[in-house]
């Protein structure tokens, strides 16, 4: 009986605690809403040239819903040639070294809306694998791969919703190697082109959403058991990190790669690095993890979600981690992390996306 009087007052406490904890949060976030709301600033993008110490606004000319609606996951591309956003119903461009950032938005007559850099110029496309092209320097943009669909159902004849409904394949990612080799993820499918999409091969089957990258001539690959990689340009591929979980991204960094990883029993997100070119891998990050107590209050359902890990990207010597709460930076690969100072968005998450020195960060809203 004693022990049981002693176990009550001790369970309540704890869930005193937690609901305390969820109500901070929960003002907090409402704090934070009303601090956008009020403000002029559109909130929708911010960069940072000093590693994150300081942000800058630079969303003028973007649609005023966006700050409602938010940006689509992987939707930024930053390089020499300016900024390209992937937002709503359109894209918009903000030409590179640009004072005070003016976004306009791209016109084409079609409906493709994804983005995707390439050897020669931005590629945008739909789910049907309707594509186009803006070559560097130019304003135009036009059709490219416009055999694709045709030879991609006569490689794979397997019958789909997007088979039965369009004779097509679904299209849901594209990526270009510096050598001008052209990866289409289509239905699952991984296609290969080596002369400028005249001609396609299958080269691998049962990829989701597969999303590539390239560095020392070595490809990576996000797949539905963990990340794949490949040495002979992209025609054949091994399973190199498996822990259970679905490769979520795979970014390049100095020596290797570095990759984050769903497990799918405790159902967070992990980072793991490679230094030998995608041979082996460790996980690092370990204090970037969720606490057991925020994982429990998602299970029983006092929190929508836990601290998750968004996206991972390196900037000189720094890895750069957008985690659901914040930023976080690390200067030893991994060992330690540190919390940089955020910019002032109305919802938690953070994508990131680094060209040179200077670090983007977009509204974790959207797919």
């Amino acid at each position: 009986m004693k022990k049981l009087f002693v176990f009550i007052p001790a369970t309540l406490v704890v869930l005193f605690l937690l609901n305390s904890f969820v109500l901070k949060e929960k003002e907090a976030k409402k704090k934070s809403i009303k601090e956008v709301k009020s403000s002029e600033i559109a909130n929708i993008i911010f960069k940072s040239t000093d590693g994150g110490q300081t942000w800058q606004d630079i969303s003028k000319g973007l649609p005023e819903k966006l700050q409602r609606e938010g940006v689509w996951r992987d939707g930024l591309i930053a390089n020499d040639h300016g900024l390209y956003l992937r937002a709503g119903n359109g894209v918009y461009h903000s030409e590179p070294n640009s004072t005070n950032t003016f976004w306009t938005k791209e016109v084409f007559s079609g409906k493709q809306r994804n983005i995707t850099p390439g050897k020669n110029g931005i590629f945008a496309y739909d789910f049907r694998g309707q594509f186009l092209q803006k070559i560097n320097g130019t304003n135009d943009w036009s059709p490219i791969y416009t055999n694709f669909q045709e030879q991609a159902i006569r490689l794979d004849k397997t019958k789909d919703w997007m088979y039965n409904n369009y004779k097509e394949r679904q299209v849901t990612n594209v990526f270009e190697t510096a050598g001008g080799t052209v990866f289409i993820n289509a239905s699952n499918i991984l296609f290969r082109s080596t002369d400028n999409g005249k001609t396609w091969k299958k080269v691998h089957t049962g990829g989701v959403a597969m999303k590539l990258t390239e560095s020392n001539g070595v490809l990576m690959a996000t797949y539905k058991d963990g990340i794949l990689r490949s040495t002979d340009d992209g025609q054949n591929w091994d399973l190199v990190l498996n822990e259970g979980g679905v490769g979520m991204a795979v970014e390049r960094i100095d020596g290797g790669f570095a990759a984050i990883v769903n497990n799918t029993v405790t159902k967070t997100n992990t980072i793991h690095i490679s230094i030998d070119n995608g041979k082996t891998w460790n996980a690092i990050g370990e204090e970037l993890q969720p606490s057991w107590t925020s994982l429990f209050m998602k299970k029983v359902g006092l929190i929508k979600s836990s601290s998750d890990i968004l996206s991972i990207k390196q900037m000189g010597k720094y890895l750069i981690c957008g985690r659901t709460n914040g930023l976080f930076c690390s200067s030893d690969m991994g060992k330690t992390w540190q919390q940089l100072p955020v910019p002032p968005i109305g919802n938690f998450g953070f994508n990131l996306s680094v060209s040179d020195n200077v670090i983007y960060v977009i509204p974790n809203k959207g797919c």
